[in-house]
């Protein structure tokens, strides 16, 4: 047909960076404000597809017993909502894909960025300060509890991103695990031995980076075993392309590509890496077909900082200096 592409218009989104020690009005308040969405997620396939309130216990205790209590306050606080305890369990969800770049930058100061890719719909916009579990973390807020990326007292970082594969099987939602082990794990050690345990529904490339510089991709999945690399790069695809369709769509291996180029560069400085996060292949604005990217994280483990960044704002925290705020970004506008 010819001609030049219209531009999509920007889409005003609101993020809010929350702070509450142990679970309260604030998440009562997130509940009340999210709970319709995540209702209709959950029943999306019909009432019968997801697992019983017994099942969805039983699994919790048996995986994650940590987080029994947090899980049964946060029940209550529903006003003992059934169907709302069965999703926060997370145990079978409903699936979902989302997109998603992420890359520790190592010379020097370590520092994991990371782009959230997926549908404005479908985002909390979240971040939250808690202490939950005896730990301190700062996270992005997925499934009311789980966790997109983050970092926790001890300088542990973590980040997720889809695996670019269809089988779906019998685990937890990823969010859930991943707050899981910023809640339970010090170190990248022992966050690999939580990812070989705890059996996940769908396939994830979730990026691990610890205040001593350590760093892994774990490439989890529902039917096979967890593989543990030791590499600076996680798009979305295990390895190897294995969902072509998706990889074009997506363009994933371009994406992995293009970050190694990236780390190679010698007089690219670690601002400037994350700078190049903002631009295309990496920043992406298919709201409409949820490859979309919302936000921009850049966490040190030194220091447990996280910043957070749009093409036009940039909003810095930490673990010991947090201020709790709302910012309206207009996803998609450009400087």
């Amino acid at each position: 047909m010819g001609g030049t592409q219209r531009p999509r218009p920007a889409i005003p989104f609101s993020f809010r960076w929350l702070r509450e020690e142990q679970p309260g009005a604030l998440w009562a308040a997130l509940y009340e404000r999210t709970w319709a969405s995540y209702s209709k997620w959950f029943l999306r396939d019909g009432e019968d597809e997801r697992p019983d309130l017994s099942a969805c216990r039983v699994e919790l205790e048996r995986h994650m017993p940590e987080l029994v209590p947090t899980w049964e306050r946060l029940v209550e606080l529903t006003g003992d909502n059934e169907q709302a305890a069965r999703m926060l369990s997370l145990y079978c969800p409903t699936p979902y894909i989302t997109g998603c770049s992420q890359a520790v930058w190592s010379r020097g100061e370590p520092v994991l960025v990371r782009n959230y890719d997926y549908h404005p719909g479908a985002c909390e916009g979240t971040f939250l300060w808690s202490a939950w579990n005896g730990v301190r973390t700062l996270a992005a807020s997925d499934c009311l509890w789980g966790v997109l990326d983050g970092v926790n007292e001890h300088g542990l970082v973590v980040s997720l991103a889809f695996g670019g594969r269809r089988e779906v099987g019998d685990g937890f939602g990823i969010p859930l695990i991943l707050r899981y082990v910023l809640d339970t794990c010090r170190n990248v050690g022992e966050s690999v031995h939580v990812l070989e345990r705890i059996p996940s529904h769908m396939s994830y490339n979730v990026s691990l980076l610890d205040a001593s510089g350590e760093r892994v991709v774990a490439a989890v999945a529902p039917d096979r075993s967890t593989s543990i690399a030791h590499e600076d790069i996680a798009t979305n695809h295990q390895r190897a392309v294995e969902w072509s369709r998706y990889d074009r769509f997506t363009k994933s291996a371009e994406r992995e590509r293009f970050l190694d180029r990236l780390l190679d560069d010698p007089e690219l400085s670690a601002e400037d890496f994350a700078q190049r996060f903002l631009r295309p292949p990496l920043y992406n604005t298919r709201y409409d077909r949820a490859f979309g990217t919302l936000y921009t994280a850049v966490y040190r483990p030194l220091g447990c900082k996280a910043t957070y960044l749009w093409p036009k704002h940039r909003v810095e925290q930490s673990l010991d200096r947090f201020d709790e705020s709302e910012l309206v970004v207009r996803l998609g506008a450009r400087g």
